[in-house]
């Protein structure tokens, strides 16, 4: 049947061909019959000529209703019987999934019951007639109708049942057709959405089949059993089978096929077979893949399963089997005997004995789903009625059994799995085998009494708390346990995962078991309270706060900010929902804290911290809003207005968060939350952070939406109200709304001043973009029009912000403009338009490639202009251009309009290029430095983006400006590629911005454009620049002239021209492929572009990918050329999806032959052949076969193999090709976790390429392995390489790359085989080191069973003998190796027998490499038990006495300095820590010992060792030397030595020695000041402090010299120091002056230098607020002072400025804010800008350190809203300027300090400006490409001038008022005289030069313009406070 459709969004209707559709209507329009059945046949008649699908759909109902009606049998059965023809045959022509289909079904299925037997035969009639002779077309659509026949459609299903037979026969000639489809080796090649279809009619038909035997079990089990008529459906059903067989064994299908396939296997065999116990043998003996147990199957069945029984078959077979065997049979209840118990345990062990052999992710995800499935069934057959458990079942399922053991390492392994779902079903599994394990042993209650849950809960708690599946596991045990179960094992649990919270991969799994830890907690504590006790639940809720809410507070108050986030985001949340009541704690607990408490540096503090709570109770409505205030009065305003200006970010979000996030989004603003943004938003619209900046976006657009929703509601109400009270409070609402949001409005807009930084800018365009979007600007707005109050000027500083250098600032400016009222934008003005136009055009032609990109947003603001074709006409003209574009008409539509602009507008730029790129023939030098292409090039593309190509109605035009465009595009590559294409692009032009070497480079250019190959580049001269001699190298020519007009050009212009405009050629011929519609010669369809322009776009990019040479070039060639496969691949077109295969084979063959006349770049890494590669296969669908990949991988893998021949440059280069391109393929996310399966050749291939003798190889081989390395551990998760968050246990390892196994072995036995070093000679394996690397990233798991077959014991007797090798780097490796492989219980046992093989004294035949060797290994296994154990080592083992026998490897016996440093690291590793892992006797024992080698040994008795290692064995007897004399002295023994020790570290003649005894004292000291009970320094006597400070003195080391100062610094907070050169005691003036020459002369050295500053400046406060007003006698503070402003300038580094920071807010109470001004006026005056300049330093560290000062300013000079309180930089700049100008008004210095303060408002430029400008622009900006220079990004200086003239304004205010009038002084009149010259000077020539611009300066001269505004608005400013000081 012909159907006709007609599309609509919803419902399609059915429209049948002319014929049927008159025979229908004419059988149904036969006169006669009884009114029912006419009615019946008027309302179908009426249906059949509607075309309105849902109009059809009712008619159909009402036919329905009309049939059921129906009460007898009528007279007239022809009527009726057309009636239901018609229905049946409509039903059978309709799509699946169509509604109407549906319908038709409940209508049939309603008819009365006497008419029920007709409708089945009419409907068998017409199922019938479609399954007789159907063609392949037709098979999905019939397919689909017998599947609907049985979907919820009773006689549906009698019809099936009816015609068994013929459905059967249909569907096993449907499946046939797909198979032979699939084999056929030509037919879908490389057509990816061919297959696609191929796989769901074949996945549909398998389902259908399914399920008609499902519904026909009864029918089809009579059949078979009846002798005579079953040879039929015998042979059907056997047909059937062979085709689930050959799905199943064909690995070509995919996984849900196969996987459905073998559900329908087991299936036909219950139909067949029945549901006794001989299918479970039939199905056990499938799963072995042996025929026994087949005899009790019908003969036809056992042929057949014979076949699926061969040993060859795919492992996959077993997988899908076990699925069908637990998805198609029942498993609940007793089951009926014992072949099924057989059958349940042999299924999961046929799955286990599969897990090793996995390759594919999918398929382990199989695996995985089935287990949990099995686990499942295995449940269902355990909870059935009480039926008693047989003991096979109950031994095997319960925990502790075989099974159980191997399904734990099951899920050990693939807890960390990289999918997701992987993990998911471990969990489900871990769970399932918990309840079988309670389900077999239901008479244990308590689990502290079950040994096996205990053992098990210990061991999950043991392991590393990185590991993601242990908390699913956990929480399994809590859900079925009890949280107390976990906490009596572990109390401190709360505690450790509060912990991982900081890290953002941990935080949702510590959250998500938290909270099962606490709800179930809560659950206990209040049902065994509720047992015991009814009154109340004060007592256990204290102890539920106690165990969990008191750690949070802990956690929140005092640790680090960003270590909080998560807390935030995941936990208090989830804490608060289980019990809201507990906000009123956390309130209390920390507002019992002091508010400005904070914690340690970087903390939130108790004020932080509140915030936190209270946000998260009000987001989750624990919180209501009230009348009574704020949030019920919780929280004072004040407290709140703190939080929002806060120093750190964290707690500015938090009190945002607490003022905009509710739970009701219709909840009214209150007047205070408004003015608290009010408050808030000034001072944080500046944010560096980009997280800050999306947090606060994020969370005031939803206070904006808030607003909008409540004020609908509000608006509603009024509509509502009566009494005129209410309405009038309501009114007044929306009055303070609009008012709030005009103000909103004009804050963000006047923001966007020219100079204003990017992220101010970046923030009030995404807040006024939001406001456009929610309100709207349109003056007509309904309640709010905002778009009164945008001005023209505030459009204009829109509009000019396109011009910023930041690509987000011009989008969102971009987009803004076209939300602003038209008539403030102004485009529409033919001046305005036209002079964008021309800035759009010229900025397009700009040597700045960001300059394109502004012109592309002009022409698209630009584009729906009704009158731009006019503008652009006059453009063309000005350029001497003929061109004509068509004007739309007046009343022409915005899609007409549009479409012509954007015609008009390519056109003109195709004109452009046109002319252009002739003259780029001629000249590329000229066009690289006047017109580089690429910028019109980027402007067609962006204007074709936002068109619908589906629309156009110029079709023939834009066909010819396609071609052209491909045509243009194709030029401009050839005129760059010579450049991009060469050997070294970027090498080969002359790196020199001397004008005079422009003819060379000329010369150059014109040598290199004829010619187009590598070897032509490998005899390319460069040119030497530098050398005059030869005349053949240099050419010196004048600078070149075009019309008359001079230019200057770089190499480096040339390049970016060169690689931008391939660039921009790409993206154009991606974007026309991707987006325009294919014309095909055949079709009616109005494409745009042809087959054949689509192929030779891709034959481009194969050229410009295999021969680009310049990485810029090729990558972003690779982008275009992505778009077009991903466009081939969706093509309807067969010719073009099959183009990537072909192309694929095509290069493979190319790197195989590696032909020396090859252009592939065999350097640089392949050059494109990755990225060509890369982009074909990506294009291939990832849930098809990947066919392309599994063929690409295999050839690849098989040439990166090292060959059996001798290697010559035919093997060579294609292998070099091979590495390089998988290493790309790798790398490749998009690839997934369809590459894993060839994870371990890769490997392979990687370490045996560093077998080769070619270096090229090599080096590739390194690049995969790297590669290799991160695809299988993972991005680096830490900060430690050898972190266990970059580990895998072995056994995962291993169970995921099964093949790496034996190869690591065999590769490790032959490399350990070489090291042995007993000949003296260094014999290095190539692929050792690779191999220790690998090994050193596994670890074993404490979970670990013995009976792995994957194992790491055979590794480690390699591992161990290649701690022998006489190279040190593989000791190392083999060292760090073995730790793995040794689990924590086996450490002691280990290193106990390592020590065995040292000698217990010297001998001749001792081995040093040897010793050494093994030393490090014990050196690495201890450190390991230290951190992975936390107990001390078993008694009895033996260390103690091995060490202590061969203590002569740690005496001068031993002669080997590297050995002894050795053994003393393994005695710092036992002695030198609190807490050791011996007994005391032990440990004692062995630190006489080790103290009386130290007492005896070179450092002591200042002979020093000689040889290789000395230094290194120095620093290890120091090291213990440390811990016995600053560390831990009290843990050695009597004091006498420690005290001589120390002298003799600091007395050391190695500065090593002594830098790394000043560590230790310094790091003492530190900690001791963190714990505020130990200060005092007991342990420093005064000999130790007389050498400190003498050392000060005569130190000449840099580094000990800085770490002396710094040890001295935090001494001289508490210790009077003895300062004496010699015998002569130094008085404090001349210590400061030493100090300062130090500080001084230091710059060479950060460290020191900012030591000594430190240390001085310590001094300085002593001495000042000692003596305030005798400091100024002091000479040298001058001094000092200059000092620390020199500190502070802009260009000094990081760790300068933070130390300046800390410096001045330390003296802020005693220098800046004293009374006495001990330093002077002008000095502290010089002091109080240094500060100033770091509140506005880029460095946001150093902001925020400067911003302390406050904290230290006397209350009494503060207000009182910021008293004490940290806040954020902006708000400490405000309040440090007011401070100053009170501090004038205190000091009586008013005139003076508004003259100090004009001359910063005026700025530093002062006279010298006019040079320093001129200089500024005879510098050619071209020259310096890419030179950002100093630029601070953050500082704003417009903002800065405008707050100083605020601040200068107020104070002359209040000193007139409070002075009486008087005559100003000489000196004043002289300054304010010079000053008021120099600012007319200043404003004069800044007009002058702002006047001379070109027009429209903000767009190509934005720098400039702004800053010479800024020095207009300086000078005017500047001039006013001048009068006023008159």
């Amino acid at each position: 049947m012909v159907v006709k459709k007609r599309k609509s969004p919803k419902v399609e209707a059915v429209v049948l061909d002319e014929e049927k559709l008159h025979k229908l209507i004419a059988s149904l329009s036969v006169g006669g019959g009884e009114d029912g059945v006419r009615e019946v046949a008027q309302t179908l008649q009426s249906c059949l000529e509607l075309t309105e699908p849902v109009q059809q759909i009712q008619l159909v109902i009402k036919a329905g209703s009309q049939l059921e009606a129906l009460s007898e049998e009528p007279s007239d059965g022809a009527l009726l019987e057309s009636c239901l023809h018609t229905l049946t045959l409509v039903y059978t022509s309709l799509q699946a999934k169509n509604p109407l289909r549906r319908t038709i079904a409940s209508a049939l299925g309603s008819v009365p019951a006497w008419l029920q037997e007709q409708t089945v035969n009419s409907l068998s009639a017409c199922l019938s007639d479609c399954l007789s002779n159907p063609t392949s077309e037709q098979y999905p659509h019939i397919t689909d109708t017998i599947t609907a026949c049985l979907d919820g459609f009773a006689l549906g299903e009698r019809c099936i049942n009816k015609l068994l037979p013929e459905v059967m026969q249909f569907l096993h000639k449907g499946l046939s057709e797909c198979l032979h489809q699939n084999s056929c080796p030509s037919g879908l090649a490389g057509r990816h959405i061919a297959q696609a279809q191929l796989m769901y009619c074949c996945l549909a038909t398998v389902k259908a089949s399914m399920l008609v035997m499902q519904r026909s079990q009864e029918t089809i089990g009579s059949s078979l059993q009846a002798q005579h008529t079953n040879t039929k459906l015998e042979d059907t059903l056997s047909s059937l089978l062979g085709c689930y067989t050959h799905i199943l064994t064909d690995e070509d299908f995919i996984q849900s096929v196969q996987s459905t396939a073998g559900m329908a296997i087991v299936l036909l065999i219950r139909s067949a077979m029945g549901g006794g116990d001989e299918v479970a043998s039939v199905v056990c003996s499938l799963l072995r893949g042996s025929a026994q147990g087949l005899d009790s199957a019908p003969r036809w069945l056992q042929q057949r399963c014979e076949g699926l029984c061969s040993s060859a078959r795919p492992a996959g077979v077993s997988l899908y089997l076990c699925h069908g065997a637990l998805a198609m049979l029942s498993w609940k209840g007793a089951l009926p005997g014992p072949q099924w118990e057989q059958l349940l345990l042999l299924v999961p062990n046929t799955l286990l004995d599969l897990d090793v052999s996995i390759k594919e992710s999918s398929t382990a995800m199989v695996v995985s789903r089935v287990l949990t499935l099995w686990s499942s069934a295995a449940l269902d057959c355990l909870q059935g009625e009480r039926q008693v458990c047989p003991p096979c079942l109950q031994q095997s399922l319960s925990g502790g059994s075989e099974l159980q053991q191997r399904l734990l390492e099951h899920i050990y392994s693939h807890w960390e799995h990289p999918l997701d779902g992987v993990r998911h079903q471990t969990r489900a599994l871990f769970r399932n085998l918990l309840l079988l394990h309670q389900h077999t042993c239901s008479s244990i209650f308590d689990p502290a009494e079950d040994s096996y849950i205990t053992e098990l809960t210990l061991s999950l708690l043991g392991l590393e708390w990185h590991m993601r599946g242990k908390y699913g596991s956990l929480s399994c045990l809590v859900e079925l346990y009890g949280a107390r179960h976990l906490l009596d094992v572990q109390p401190q649990l709360p505690v450790s995962l509060l912990g991982l919270m900081g890290d953002q991969n941990l935080a949702p799994y510590a959250s998500d078991l938290l909270e099962r830890l606490f709800v179930s907690h809560k659950a206990q504590l209040g049902s065994e309270a509720g047992a015991v006790d009814t009154t109340g639940s004060e007592v256990w809720m204290e102890v539920w706060h106690k165990t969990w809410v008191t750690p949070l507070l802990l956690v929140l108050c005092r640790a680090k900010l960003d270590q909080t986030t998560y807390i935030l985001d995941y936990f208090l949340p989830k804490l608060l929902r289980c019990s809201p009541s507990s906000l009123t704690h956390m309130v209390q607990a920390l507002q019992d804290t002091p508010p400005c408490s904070t914690g340690p540096s970087g903390s939130r503090g108790a004020l932080g911290a509140l915030m936190t709570c209270l946000r998260a109770a009000r987001a989750q409505g624990v919180v209501p809003s009230s009348k009574e205030g704020l949030w019920g009065g919780l929280v004072p305003l004040s407290l709140l207005q703190q939080a929002l200006v806060h120093k750190h970010d964290q707690v500015r979000m938090d009190a945002l968060g607490l003022v905009c996030e509710t739970l009701r989004s219709t909840e009214a603003l209150t007047p205070q939350e408004m003015d608290l943004i009010r408050y808030f938003l000034p001072h944080n619209l500046n944010s560096q952070a980009p997280g800050v900046r999306q947090q606060t976006v994020s969370l005031l657009k939803k206070l904006l939406c808030r607003l909008k929703d409540s004020a609908l509601l509000l608006q509603k109400r009024m509509s509502q109200e009566r009494d005129p009270d209410k309405r009038d409070a309501n009114q007044h609402t929306l009055h303070q709304y609009e008012e709030f949001l005009r103000w909103l409005c004009v804050s963000l807009l006047e923001v966007l001043l020219p100079g204003a930084s990017f992220s101010k800018c970046l923030m009030a365009l995404q807040l006024l973009c939001l406001l456009g979007e929610l309100f709207t600007f349109s003056s007509d707005s309904g309640v709010f029009a905002l778009g009164e109050v945008v001005t023209s000027a505030h459009a204009q500083n829109v509009l000019y912000s396109v011009a910023s250098n930041f690509l987000e600032v011009k989008q969102l400016a971009s987009t803004l403009l076209r939300q602003l009222p038209p008539s403030a934008v102004g485009l529409q003005v033919p001046e305005r338009m036209h002079s964008v136009l021309q800035a759009a055009l010229d900025l397009s032609t700009s040597t700045k490639p960001f300059d394109s990109v502004s012109a592309a947003h002009l022409l698209h603001l630009l584009l729906p202009q009704p009158h731009l074709t006019e503008a652009l006409q006059h453009c063309a003209q000005e350029q001497g251009f003929p061109f004509h574009p068509p004007s739309p008409l007046p009343n022409a539509s915005e899609a007409v309009i549009l479409e012509l602009n954007t015609l008009a507008v390519v056109q003109l730029l195709l004109c452009c290029l046109q002319s252009e790129v002739p003259r780029a023939e001629a000249s590329l030098l000229q066009a690289a430095a006047s017109y580089p292409l690429y910028g019109r090039a980027h402007c067609i593309t962006a204007v074709l983006q936002p068109l619908n190509f589906e629309t156009l109605t110029q079709t023939e035009q834009w066909r010819c400006v396609v071609s052209e465009l491909i045509a243009v595009c194709y030029r401009m590559s050839d005129v760059v590629s010579p450049v991009v294409q060469s050997s070294s692009p970027e090498g080969l032009i002359p790196m020199d911005t001397d004008s005079e070497t422009s003819a060379g480079l000329q010369r150059i250019l014109q040598e290199i454009q004829p010619r187009d190959s590598n070897d032509f580049f490998t005899s390319a001269r460069e040119l030497d620049t530098h050398t005059g001699d030869d005349q053949t190298q240099t050419t010196h020519t004048p600078s070149l002239n075009t019309g008359g007009e001079g230019y200057r050009v770089t190499a480096q212009m040339v390049l970016v021209c060169c690689w931008r405009s391939m660039k921009e050629v790409a993206m154009l011929l991606g974007q026309l492929c991707q987006s325009l519609p294919l014309h095909c010669a055949d079709d009616t369809h109005a494409g745009l572009i042809t087959e054949e322009q689509v192929e030779g776009v891709g034959l481009y990019f194969r050229r410009q990918l295999l021969q680009s040479r310049h990485r810029g070039a090729f990558e972003l060639a690779y982008v275009g050329f992505v778009r077009l496969t991903e466009m081939l691949c969706r093509s309807g077109s067969p010719a073009l999806q099959q183009l990537p295969a072909r192309w694929l084979s095509e290069v493979l063959e190319e790197v195989k032959s590696s032909d020396p006349s090859s252009k592939l770049c065999a350097t640089r890494r392949s050059a494109g052949i990755p990225f060509y590669i890369q982009a074909l296969l990506s294009s291939e669908p990832k849930l098809s076969s990947c066919s392309l990949l599994k063929l690409t991988m295999r050839e690849l893998i098989a040439l990166a193999m090292p060959s059996a021949n001798t290697t010559t440059d035919s093997s060579t280069v294609p292998q070099v090709h091979a590495l390089n391109i998988l290493r790309a393929l790798y790398r490749d996310t998009r690839l997934g976790e369809n590459i894993i399966p060839f994870v371990s050749d890769g490997m392979q291939a990687a370490v045996l390429g560093f077998t080769s003798p070619v270096w090229a190889v090599r080096n590739s081989s390194t690049l995969l392995f790297s590669t290799l390395i991160t695809r299988i551990f993972g991005v680096k998760k830490g900060k430690d390489e050898h972190s266990k968050k970059n580990r895998m246990t072995g056994r995962e390892f291993f169970t995921r790359f099964p093949a790496l196994y034996p190869f690591l072995l065999t590769q490790l036995e032959a490399a350990a085989g070489t090291v042995e070093s007993d000949s003296g000679q260094v014999k290095l394996h190539p692929s050792l080191f690779l191999l220790l690397l690998v090994l050193s990233r596994l670890y074993p798991s404490p979970m670990d069973g013995s009976s792995s077959p994957l194992g790491l014991a055979p590794f480690m007797p390699f591992i161990i003998r290649c701690g022998r090798s006489a190279v040190y780097r593989t000791r190392e490796m083999a060292a760090r190796a073995l730790v793995p492989f040794v689990l924590v219980t086996q450490v002691p046992s280990t290193v106990h027998t390592l020590l065995q093989e040292l000698s217990a004294e010297p001998g001749p035949t001792t081995q040093h490499n040897h010793i050494h060797g093994t030393l490090l290994q014990v050196v690495f296994l201890l450190r390991s038990y230290q951190t992975d154990s936390h107990r001390p080592l078993p008694a009895g083992n033996g260390i103690t006495r091995g060490l202590r026998q061969r203590m002569w490897l740690a005496s001068r016996q031993n002669r080997c300095a590297v050995t002894r440093a050795a053994f003393l690291d393994v005695l710092v590793c036992l002695c030198g820590t609190k807490i050791s892992m011996l007994n005391d006797s032990e440990v004692s024992d062995l630190r006489q010992d080790a103290l009386s080698v130290i007492m005896a040994s070179d450092l002591v008795l200042s002979s020093p060792p000689l040889g290789p290692g000395s230094t290194q064995c120095l620093l290890c007897l120091a090291r213990v030397a440390l811990s016995a004399s600053v560390e831990i002295p009290e843990l050695w023994g009597g004091p006498q030595p420690k005290s001589q020790l120390l002298q003799c570290l600091l007395k050391a003649p190695q500065y090593e020695v002594r830098e790394l005894a000043l560590e230790g004292v310094l790091r003492r000291l530190q900690e001791e000041e963190e714990d505020e009970e130990e200060r005092g320094h007991q342990w420093l006597d005064q000999t130790t402090l007389s050498n400190l400070t003498s050392l000060a003195l005569h130190e000449t080391h840099p580094q000990c010299l800085a770490k002396v100062l710094s040890v001295l610094c935090v001494l001289s907070t508490t210790t009077e120091l003895p300062w004496s050169d010699g015998v002569k005691m130094l008085s404090q003036e001349e210590l400061l002056l030493h100090l300062l020459a130090l500080a001084q002369n230091s710059t060479h050295s950060v460290e020191l230098h900012c030591a000594a500053l430190t240390l001085v400046s310590r001094l300085v406060v002593q001495l000042v607020s000692s003596n305030p007003q005798g400091a100024s006698a002091v000479a040298c503070l001058g001094q000092w002072g200059a000092l620390v402003c020199a500190c502070c300038s802009e260009e000094q580094p990081v760790e300068v400025k933070l130390m300046a920071a800390k410096v001045l807010v330390n003296c802020t109470a005693t220098v800046l804010t004293s009374s006495h001004l001990p330093l002077g006026l002008t000095t502290t005056v010089s002091l109080w800008r240094s500060l100033f300049t770091l509140l506005q330093d880029e460095d946001e560290d150093v902001r925020d350190s400067a911003c302390d000062f406050i904290c230290n300013v006397p209350a009494s000079l503060l207000s009182t809203d910021v008293t004490g309180a940290s806040v954020c930089p902006p708000v400490a700049l405000d309040v440090g300027v007011g401070l100053l100008c009170r501090l004038f008004e205190l000091w009586g210095q008013a005139p003076a300090g508004a003259l100090a303060l004009t001359e910063w408002l005026l700025g530093d430029e002062g006279v010298n400006d006019e040079a320093v400008a001129e200089e500024a622009s005879s510098l050619d900006d071209e020259d310096f490409l890419f030179e950002k220079g100093g630029l601070n990004l953050w500082a704003e200086p417009v903002q800065w001038v405008n707050l100083l003239h605020r601040h200068v304004h107020s104070l002359l205010l209040g000193f007139r008022q409070s002075q009486a009038p008087g005559v100003p002084g000489q000196d004043q009149v002289h300054q304010i005289q010079t000053l008021s010259t120099q600012a007319q000077a200043q404003a004069l020539s800044s007009q002058n030069a702002l006047d001379s611009l070109p027009a429209l300066p903000q767009f190509c001269l934005t720098m400039e313009h702004a800053r010479l505004l800024l020095r207009l608005q300086r000078a005017t400013l500047a001039l006013e406070v001048l009068d006023r000081l008159r």
